[in-house]
């Protein structure tokens, strides 16, 4: 097969489009056929090299997400049937979906949303996964309840909008000037301007904090969350604390059963994936090349097999 593959860790230049040999589903995998897979920009830079039994791994493969169609099952495999149209996430430390076919765990995989086609469906799993499981799985958050939600304008910021509105949050969105149009549009309640000084005072107590961006942002959301309240970051963990607040940092997992509960808010017109680009998988330094200068907004799509 076609596969895009990395060799050594050092970056996008070092992205090879080249024969790989055919992945064999394992027991509880599903083999799928990839139509599409969406890219992260920081990927390359995963700490990916060693496997969960330390050994070195001679290559990975990017892209962790994906949407194409099951051509067969592994043994054990059930609730998959070869021809399914199914999209899902699938574990860094396996190799990934920028390739025409990838082995990959059922548990991580759902019937994709009918009402979307492939390359909208593959621009769901990451930040979806991450967003749901931030803001419900360690978040708890529930209606009424204020959430902020920092970098809103990003792809895990723009789901996290839809889902936390899903729910009757109340939505705080921040980012820079040039995306408040944006946020707002998206459903989050108010804006604030992170480029403005004192913002933090601007958003009051929350009962959540999801925070995408790290640093300095980071530190200062500790003051804004209420007492019992919850601070979630997907980036490092902060270097203070609070003993009244809880602060969860944490890695998204694969969940195909969370997956359905996206595919049906999609159907019913509650959830809408933002797409940046679409590039053939042959130019796949170009779309990580891209993706990385900040340059696309939205999910960054290659396109395997469609």
């Amino acid at each position: 097969m076609k596969a895009v593959r990395l060799h050594e860790p050092v970056g996008v230049e070092g992205l090879r489009y080249e024969d790989a040999p055919d992945p064999k589903p394992s027991s509880l995998d599903v083999l799928v056929k990839v139509h599409v897979c969406g890219i992260t920009p920081t990927e390359l830079e995963w700490p990916l090299w060693v496997d969960r039994v330390g050994h070195k791994r001679d290559y990975i493969i990017p892209a962790n997400e994906f949407s194409g169609e099951v051509v067969a099952l592994g043994f054990g495999t059930a609730g998959m049937a070869i021809g399914d149209e199914v999209y899902g996430l699938i574990d860094a430390l396996r190799d990934g979906a920028a390739a025409e076919y990838i082995a990959v765990e059922a548990r991580g995989v759902a019937l994709k949303p009918r009402t979307i086609d492939h390359v909208h469906a593959a621009a769901i799993p990451q930040s979806g996964l991450t967003s749901w499981q931030a803001l419900f799985d360690h978040g708890h958050l529930t209606a009424g309840q204020t959430v902020v939600i920092h970098g809103a304008a990003g792809a895990l910021g723009n789901i996290a909008i839809q889902l936390a509105r899903s729910v009757g949050a109340r939505i705080v969105g921040t980012g820079r000037s040039n995306v408040e149009s944006q946020v707002l549009d998206a459903g989050a309640d108010v804006f604030v301007n992170l480029e403005q000084p004192g913002w933090d005072g601007r958003i009051g107590q929350a009962d959540l904090v999801y925070d995408t961006i790290g640093g300095a942002v980071l530190e200062r959301s500790l003051g804004i969350v209420k007492t019992g309240g919850t601070l979630v970051t997907v980036m490092a963990p902060p270097q203070k604390t609070r003993e009244d607040i809880r602060i969860v940092h944490f890695i998204r997992d694969p969940n195909g059963l969370q997956l359905v509960e996206m595919s049906r808010m999609v159907d019913r017109g509650n959830l809408q994936p933002q797409i940046g680009a679409v590039y053939p998988l042959s130019d796949a330094k170009k779309a990580f090349a891209a993706k990385a200068g900040r340059g696309v907004a939205g999910k960054v799509i290659l396109n395997v097999g469609l």
